[in-house]
């Protein structure tokens, strides 16, 4: 499982450079804020830049705009802890992976997941 959220987060880190729209830049203050958009207007990701590299957080979102991804950046590095969602599944369960990052490695993965909740009136 460590391997497959190793993938996850190598694949997020790629496509904020293989994007084949161009980002929307806003200064803000120090940072450049930078979002990126889907074909169909949606956010893909979003967060910011400084001295060109990924500083803060970055948030990354599935085309119907649910957020897949969370996690911040010190000077172009991986720091602290970094979640990724996942749709639910045949099962009916919503995945979350909470990866921990040290030196921009990955220090250690726990897998949470929930049961879909569903209202009887």
């Amino acid at each position: 499982m460590k391997n497959c959220i190793i993938l996850v987060a190598m694949l997020f880190s790629g496509m904020i450079f293989a994007q084949e729209s161009k980002p929307v830049l806003e200064p803000f203050g120090k940072k450049v804020r930078a979002t990126y958009f889907f074909e169909n207007g949606q956010v893909q990701q979003e967060g910011f830049f400084e001295n060109g590299k990924l500083e803060g957080v970055w948030v990354s979102f599935d085309e119907k705009g649910n957020k897949t991804s969370s996690g911040e950046y010190t000077n172009g590095v991986k720091t602290g802890k970094w979640f990724f969602w996942s749709e639910k599944g045949d099962n009916g369960f919503s995945n979350l992976s909470e990866v921990d990052y040290s030196n921009n490695r990955i220090a250690s993965v726990k897998n949470w997941k929930q049961e879909a909740i569903v209202n009887i009136d």
